[in-house]
């Protein structure tokens, strides 16, 4: 039973099907969760490098507003009365209204910082918004004493005093600064600035890993910043991230296995200024959970793929092997010189839809072999036409490529970003453009079109030494054209242009006049010898297709543009060249108008 034709064909379908999809998942899955991977790492890094950067903003901000509260007349008016034993009650009061004033006035001029008070050790405080409090219990702070005694200076999320007056009750981070002295355990003032812990945090929990990663933003001693409470649950990692800390890379990922043995990612970034750093924590379940559904979506697709596989294998094997039954029973007939029966025995000629049936009809069309030759013949021969037009085609495609590639690369190298984009852009629609294979001829407009993009390419390359200019006469709505003649006219008329003269010129033009298409592309280059001229118009009437493709000549997009256009219009093509070395030289190519679906009549073709 399995050596007959239909168990093999359902047996190798099957085997097939399994092995090509398991292969395909496999690699699909891999080559996916390493794509992720590598995303991850490149936008956690450069989403830090931003967030970094935002860090610096604020803090430059904090640190302006310091400085002009330090170094202000105001202040050391405002200190030396605070300090001074025989300043009377109204004195103090007049400075300590003064000096809050001026706090209120230098807040409101950045944006980032909430509120700035002085606190003074006899137990005052003075704060912007007209504050002016007596109660030292701030002396028994955490923060005031830790920033006396172990001069630190920034302070992570906590509710703030002054801040609670303002009826605002969200936690703040705030930066510590001694007043009339340098050394904080000599001072007698200390100005507390604070920034609302939210605008940390909010443009931190933008900075997405995976669908639960989290991201701390860590301080000096390695202690969150912000309230992140959750950052102790990881006591697996805070050993990796005390030896990040200590180490000298400034960012990196790392993989490791946590407590209870999952692999997790650790993405970490310093921030150089103040000795802060990031840390994220992503599993790896989390990271790829989008990943695993969808490879469980594709095993589930996968099995019913193979029930209808299954199926459709036995319903293909039984319409195959039939015929083909029929046909070997038909050749025995013939061996014996039965003709009748032959014919008789084959399906009858309206089942014939698939290899198999045409296979059968071709026996049964024996009798008109020489017929059936010629047609074959003038098939092949199409074929073959239309296949050394492809190759040409296909030719051009590369070599335009790789010279836009180089241009957008020292686009890049010169950081001219308005102008990469502008290439980018027009080349992704030359692209499409090209892309469109299906049909030898398009519209004149979109080949005009596609030139409008590839110019916008070229002035940004050759900027004002560049002088291109474009010109159409007639109607030419309808019409259409063998597809990229124009292009790499263009392109060899600027590089030639551009290569011998201050400035390239070149004028493209474009009529439309008695039945004809005028194709026209000048240039103020060295221009033709007269040897290279007939040589030119010669080649482009006896090339032959691997001539011109394994051509390494400075006129290959000439060649390969006269090639196509005779190898589709033929006869109906014409080509004109006027070249001197004053003038430059004019390529005239002139086709046969033909409108929109359009085509060249056979009788014309050959």
């Amino acid at each position: 039973m399995f050596y007959s034709l239909k168990s093999r064909l359902i047996a190798i379908f099957v085997l097939l099907f399994v092995l090509s999809f398991v292969t395909l998942s496999f690699l699909l899955f891999n080559q996916s969760r390493s794509i992720i991977r590598s995303y991850i790492e490149s936008s956690a890094l450069e989403k830090m490098d931003e967030y970094g950067s935002y860090i610096d903003m604020v803090q430059t901000q904090i640190y302006d507003l310091a400085s002009i509260v330090f170094n202000s007349d105001i202040t050391n008016s405002w200190n030396a009365i605070a300090s001074d034993p025989s300043a009377t009650d109204g004195e103090r009061n007049l400075a300590h209204f003064h000096m809050s004033q001026f706090l209120t006035q230098t807040t409101n001029s950045y944006s980032s910082v909430s509120s700035v008070a002085i606190y003074r050790q006899e137990g005052l405080w003075v704060s912007s918004g007209n504050f002016v409090v007596t109660n030292p219990s701030f002396l028994q702070e955490d923060w005031y004493n830790n920033f006396k005694n172990k001069e630190e200076y920034w302070i992570s999320a906590h509710t703030d005093a002054a801040e609670l007056r303002n009826n605002n009750k969200h936690p703040v981070v705030s930066m510590l600064m001694p007043i009339g002295s340098y050394e904080p355990s000599l001072t007698k003032s200390v100005m507390k600035i604070n920034v609302s812990a939210d605008y940390f945090l909010e443009p931190l929990g933008r900075i997405h890993l995976g669908e639960s990663g989290t991201i701390y933003l860590l301080d000096q001693n390695g202690k969150p910043m912000l309230s992140q409470a959750d950052y102790e649950t990881r006591s697996d990692m805070l050993a990796q991230v005390q030896e990040i800390r200590q180490g000298w890379r400034k960012q990196g990922v790392l993989y490791m296995n946590n407590a209870q043995g999952e692999k997790e990612i650790l993405v970490y970034k310093k921030l150089a200024q103040t000795n802060w750093m990031l840390v994220g924590f992503v599993s790896e379940d989390d990271l790829y959970a989008q990943l695993f559904r969808l490879r469980s979506s594709i095993w589930i697709v996968a099995s019913i793929l193979l029930l209808l596989s299954l199926v459709l294998a036995s319903w293909l094997s039984h319409g195959i092997t039939k015929p083909l039954s029929r046909l070997v029973l038909a050749m025995r007939h013939i061996q014996r010189g039965d003709f009748a029966n032959a014919e008789s025995r084959l399906l009858p000629q309206r089942s014939v839809r698939n290899e198999v049936g045409f296979a059968t009809e071709t026996f049964r069309s024996m009798v008109h072999q020489l017929r059936e030759h010629i047609k074959t013949e003038f098939e092949l021969k199409l074929l073959r036409q239309q296949a050394e037009y492809k190759a040409l085609l296909m030719q051009i495609n590369p070599h335009f490529l790789f010279n836009t590639l180089e241009l957008m690369s020292s686009l890049a190298m010169q950081k001219r970003t308005e102008d990469t984009v502008q290439v980018i852009e027009s080349l992704g629609k030359m692209m499409r453009f090209s892309l469109k294979m299906d049909d030898d001829l398009i519209r004149l407009e979109e080949e005009l079109l596609y030139v409008d993009y590839y110019i916008s390419i070229l002035r940004i390359r050759f900027g004002e030494r560049l002088c291109i200019s474009m010109e159409k006469e007639g109607n030419l709505e309808r019409l259409s054209v063998v597809k990229f003649i124009f292009q790499p006219l263009i392109e060899n008329a600027v590089k030639y242009s551009a290569a011998y003269r201050q400035e390239a010129k070149v004028h493209i033009s474009v009529r439309h006049a008695e039945g004809k298409v005028h194709l026209v592309v000048s240039d103020n280059g060295p221009g033709f010898t007269p040897e290279k001229k007939r040589q030119v118009l010669e080649s482009s009437t006896t090339a032959q297709l691997d001539q011109i493709l394994t051509s390494r000549s400075s006129q290959i997009g000439l060649g390969n543009v006269l090639s196509r256009c005779r190898l589709y219009y033929e006869s109906l093509f014409e080509v004109r060249i006027d070249s001197s070395s004053e003038e430059g030289t004019s390529i005239e190519l002139i086709l046969p108008a033909q409108e929109v679906n359009g085509h060249v009549p056979s009788i014309d073709r050959g």
